[in-house]
């Protein structure tokens, strides 16, 4: 069943939106205020639900649909609909304006290296440098804000993955769209309504490298999943990756580290520090411009710490050269002037750098 035959019983007010391929993001801010995310620009629509009531039982129905539950004792709902769009609602008192329901929108079409290429969102040597990284099996983070297309991004690169190795894929709610013959999913399990059979994904990190992974393939890294997936990568889990939210490849790092503390594990920083300086390789960094358009603004490499901070160097990035009248940016990749470390190790491989 598709994503707007499934909620259209419950959310006719938005149903057009729902159906339109062009729309990725609808967010409902109480019952009268509906937002849309088109082609990478927000903007307000004239749909309304015909009162608070009307709303809240919309979103207490796709909780049950997808069995969960959405009340007082439990005000808030993450869930993942059967063609695998996300659902985060939040109902009142906690959502003073009403109740709040966001819905992000499964891509239904592959975000392939053509369409990057086609949207201006890189450049072939910044695909040829990725490709390289993947194969060379250097540990990768693809970073950006919310809405960055780093889920998107991550897919790219997992794709330059050798079809003979053996991927373990590891989510919160299943997203990536894989395409190697040897693939072991694992999705979350949230607590039931007592708490109880809850399944992390630091439970599946654990179980995963016990099951002999070539490559580990984390959605994303929100806590202490950190340290686990840092410890995976420097003891020969090489060429792992996966996503955080930062402002910046720097950011990134130091993000890592912050929600490698939430692990409770009493761990210096300086050899935390090293651990990440150890762990990471290349950070692919993306960004949603102001003008609505998402790029991969930059990937740098993860250098050893200098006086004990963090060392990132820009291999390739983005500038922006101008901002034209009707907010449209222009700009250029640029290939910084900068040998990275591993290039003789690319040369031993015949793999080209850009």
């Amino acid at each position: 069943m598709s994503t707007a035959s499934f909620l259209v019983l419950f959310l006719e007010p938005v149903r057009a939106y729902l159906e339109e391929d062009s729309v990725s993001e609808i967010l409902i801010n109480g019952p009268s205020a509906v937002y849309i995310e088109r082609k990478g620009k927000l903007e307000k629509v004239e749909a309304a639900f015909a009162s608070e009531a009307a709303l809240k039982a919309a979103a207490v129905n796709i909780a049950k649909s997808v069995g969960r539950i959405l009340n007082e004792e439990f005000p808030r709902l993450d869930a993942r609909l059967p063609d695998g769009s996300r659902v985060h609602a939040v109902i009142p008192p906690l959502a003073r304006c009403g109740t709040v329901i966001a819905i992000r929108k499964f891509s239904k079409d592959l975000l392939t290296a053509e369409k990057l290429l086609q949207f201006n969102s890189c450049s072939p040597s910044m695909l040829t440098l990725i490709e390289t990284l993947v194969k060379l099996h250097k540990n990768i983070i693809v970073s950006g804000a919310t809405s960055s297309g780093k889920t998107s991004i991550l897919n790219l690169v997992s794709g330059y993955i050798s079809p003979g190795e053996r991927i373990l894929l590891i989510e919160d709610a299943s997203e990536l769209q894989l395409r190697q013959p040897h693939i072991v999913p694992f999705e979350t399990r949230k607590p039931d309504k007592d708490g109880k059979g809850e399944v992390t994904i630091r439970d599946l990190i654990h179980s995963a490298l016990r099951l002999r992974p070539d490559r580990l393939v984390i959605g994303e890294i929100r806590g202490a999943e950190a340290l686990d997936l840092l410890q995976a990568m420097n003891t020969g889990h090489a060429g792992s990756m996966s996503t955080i939210h930062a402002n910046s490849p720097i950011d990134a790092l130091y993000r890592l580290e912050t929600c490698s503390l939430f692990s409770g594990i009493d761990i210096p920083i300086s050899a935390l520090r090293s651990q990440i300086a150890s762990a990471i390789h290349a950070v692919i960094h993306t960004a949603r411009l102001p003008d609505g358009s998402r790029k991969i603004v930059g990937v740098a490499e993860v250098l050893p710490l200098r006086n004990g901070e963090y060392n990132v160097h820009d291999i390739m990035r983005w500038r922006t050269r101008a901002i034209g009248a009707d907010g449209k940016i222009t700009g250029d990749f640029e290939i910084c002037d900068y040998v990275p470390s591993f290039k003789e190790e690319a040369d031993v491989a015949a793999l080209p750098l850009k």
